[in-house]
């Protein structure tokens, strides 16, 4: 390995170990966010898993009759989780463009990491998930009795996997999105977009020859795992691990963008 090679490797490092020295910082200042969000407000953060129970009753109304399903009890579990575990994906990389927009007079006054504002949006996203979703599958188990059990002894792998999503890709998209603000208006359209072509109001087989497009959507890659590890209560371990390898990498090059961009944001916000 060349001298350049092991630099850029201990850079990538030094601003991991940076990022784990500041946990507590970023952690608590994303509860706080998440605290302030609700204030003054009765029910709290049970918004959160209410507004999404919400939605499941309707669609699953909706669409269940659309659709004609069969087995109901399954349909609104089926898209109950998908929707919930969306919504979260949808969260992290629809609020990403404009992350260091948004913390423009930080990154031009402090000499904090640019890191610690990608950790700390996504420690509050992983929490709004997080309150949301055991809501949600509290709600489900009506329909669906061992989602819980299926959760601790199964949904460990690909949560992990969908927390790390969560954090590299907003984390390259809000990189691009400081030097480019075109993807300001285009991150929102291909949202809504990749949310009506992934099987998550109907089943994958719904899409007929245009099953592929599932296939090679990355979103619904990360989110498919998730529903059927919950559902069926076993994991997919080769995906799952094929997952690991691919969002370790994603975080090593979004890390590696971020120290080369970082001289550079003061500028482009």
């Amino acid at each position: 390995m060349t001298v350049s090679a092991l630099m850029r490797r201990r850079s990538v490092r030094s601003t991991l170990r940076e990022a784990w020295r500041l946990r507590r910082v970023w952690w608590f200042t994303a509860t706080a966010r998440t605290k302030a969000r609700f204030a003054r407000t009765f029910l709290g953060s049970f918004w959160l898993g209410l507004s999404n129970l919400f939605s499941i009753a309707v669609l699953a109304l909706v669409y269940g009759t659309v659709f004609k399903v069969q087995d109901f009890n399954t349909y609104v579990v089926y898209l109950g989780i998908g929707l919930v575990a969306w919504n979260s994906i949808a969260a992290a990389v629809g609020s990403a463009p404009s992350l260091f927009e948004h913390n423009h007079a930080h990154v031009h006054n402090t000499s904090l990491n640019p890191i610690f504002y990608t950790l700390e949006e996504w420690a509050f996203q992983v929490q709004t998930f997080v309150q949301s979703f055991l809501m949600v599958l509290l709600a489900l188990s009506y329909f669906q009795h061992d989602l819980f059990l299926n959760l601790i002894l199964f949904g460990w792998f690909p949560l992990l996997n969908l927390f790390l999503f969560i954090y590299w890709f907003p984390m390259m998209l809000c990189l691009f999105g400081a030097r480019y603000r075109d993807l300001y208006q285009l991150v929102p359209i291909i949202l809504q977009l990749v949310f009506l072509l992934s099987p998550i109001l109907y089943q994958k087989k719904n899409l007929g020859a245009m099953g592929w497009t599932a296939n090679i959507n990355p979103l619904y890659r990360i989110l498919s795992p998730v529903r059927h590890t919950l559902m069926a209560g076993d994991v997919q371990w080769l995906v799952c691990f094929g997952l690991v390898a691919i969002n370790l990498v994603g975080i090593w090059l979004s890390v590696k963008l971020l120290n080369k961009e970082r001289p550079n944001l003061p500028f482009l916000i």
